[in-house]
Parts: C-alpha cells; structure tokens; sequence
C-alpha cells in the first residue's frame, strides 16, 4: 500500500466514481482503476460496490475512510511542518458541516481562513448525521464538524459557538399565506408539509414549536435528504421549514417564504478534538474564535 493508492481511493469516495475522481487528479481513468485493484488486492478485501458506472464503499471500504484520511493529512501536515515563508501553516484541512452551513456562513469562514493561509487547501463534506460527530473525528474522517449546538464536551472533544441558525417557513410558489411577517404559528395556514424524519435534526423541536401554537402539521411528503425539501416545495407538494440562508435562497426562486413567531432558532458551531488538531486547524479553530 502506498500514499498514491490511498489518494486514488480517497478521491474515488469523494467523487463516487472513478472518471470524476481521475478528472480531479488529473489523471488517467485506467491508473486509478489499476491502482484500485492493486490496493484490493493487498488488502484482501472488496473496498468499492460497483453499481453501473458508479462506485460505493464496501464496510471494508468505509473502514478504510478515516484512517486514509489520517495518514495523508500527517503526511501534508509534515510536509508543511516548516510553514511558508510568512510562518503560516500548510497543508489540507478537512471539515464536515450540515449542508445548510456550505450555503451560509461556512463559506465567508472559508474565505477569510483562505484568504489569511493560502497554502492549506480546505475539503468540505456532508454531515448528515449529528449523531455520528464524535465517531467522525475519532476515527479521523476529519478534523473539525460544523454542527448544531448544544454538543457535550467530552475529555477531549471542544465546542466553539459561531452564531444562530433561524428557521423560516417556505411555501410553493402562489400560496395563499398571510402577509404577516414574521408569520404566528398559530396563524399557520392549512398547508401541508413536506418534513424529514426525527433524529439528528430540527424536526422534532419544529413539531414541538407548532403543537404549542395550538396548531397540527399535515404531512404531504417525508423525505430522508434536507436537500431535497425545497424541489418538493417548488413543485408545489407542500410547505417546509428551510433554515434561513436556504429560505432566502427559495424566495428568489419563487417560493412564499415567511419568518415565523414565536422564532424557531439553535445555535451552531465547531466541534473539534483539541489534541489532534493539526496546525491547519488549530489555525482554523483560532480565526473562528475571533
């Protein structure tokens, strides 16, 4: 095994597929594949489902993730263990965030910390399981999570609050919906609602929040992806709560969107393993907190 295999693999994971994966790399489609084959081989184990053209983790393949992940962030991490000229980190910094931050405020962050450390490339994925924080810095999938807060701060594990993140309501485009605005929860039109699942996210607090208005949610769709509400509301299925950015985002594409009273908001943040931090992060965590 070496450090080339597992940037294929990696690349492979991120792109989900070997063509996408060689056009990132700048690389032929066959060296990955060979590469691919040659890394299966040494390890004796399937790591990829090849589904058409598509690839997806094997278990073995998801093992294999977090600690791919560590070596090649130690092996830039040493690289640039000497900084640039202007004694700035190098190196590749890997952040997981609930999709609706890469729409918000993560980029500006991104920016600023690009802007101040030009030499570390940053690599945002998906969180879409806020249960699953502690294992993804555990097992190395990456060194920072932007999620919802409160998160309980452990022997290790620390929380660094950036902001508030508010709920608004979106409707399909020419609903008849109060012009209040922000809109009470107990005036909530009868319009059904296109909602995800309970558990790691906002939607049990959000059922909460309008059973206390004296109100019932109709169910129009349940979908599993966040991302997928709001092509539902736009096809005219139901409404949704979208978090703001997303909703402002909606309005300019139609959508009836309203503010809603009382406000349905949680704050959000870092949470990060302090003693792993490389110093690409510990830079990130720094210019987060001022």
């Amino acid at each position: 095994m070496d450090l080339q295999q597992l940037e294929y693999f990696l690349a492979v994971v991120d792109h989900r597929g070997v063509n996408a994966a060689a056009a990132s790399l700048g690389v032929a489609q066959p060296t990955i594949s060979q590469a691919l084959r040659k890394l299966e081989r040494e390890l004796g184990a399937e790591l990829f489902h090849r589904i058409g053209r598509g690839l997806v983790p094997t278990s073995a393949g998801h093992a294999l993730v977090g600690p791919a992940r560590r070596v090649l962030r130690d092996v830039v991490t040493a690289e640039g263990a000497l900084a640039d000229t202007g004694g700035r980190p190098r190196g590749r910094l890997d952040i997981i965030a609930i999709p609706a931050f890469s729409a918000g405020p993560l980029p500006r962050l991104v920016g600023a910390f690009r802007r101040e450390y030009p030499m570390v490339s940053v690599r945002i994925g998906d969180l879409s399981d806020e249960t699953a924080v502690a294992s993804l810095l555990r097992d190395g999938h990456c060194e920072i999570v932007v999620c919802h807060l409160p998160y309980p701060e452990g022997a290790t594990l620390r929380v660094l609050e950036l902001g508030v993140q508010e709920w608004w309501l979106a409707f399909p485009p020419g609903s008849a919906v109060p012009p209040d605005d922000p809109l009470p929860l107990a005036a909530l039109p009868d319009v059904p609602l296109v909602i995800v699942p309970r558990g790691g996210s906002q939607a049990g607090e959000i059922e909460q929040a309008i059973a206390a208005a004296g109100r019932a949610a109709r169910v129009a769709a349940v979908v599993r992806g966040r991302e997928a509400r709001l092509p539902f509301v736009l096809a005219g299925v139901g409404g949704t709560f979208l978090e703001r950015s997303q909703a402002e985002a909606a309005r300019a594409r139609g959508a009836v969107v309203r503010a809603v009273e009382p406000r349905i908001s949680r704050a959000y943040g870092l949470v990060y393993d302090e003693a792993a931090l490389s110093p690409a992060g510990r830079a990130f965590v720094s210019l987060a907190g001022s």
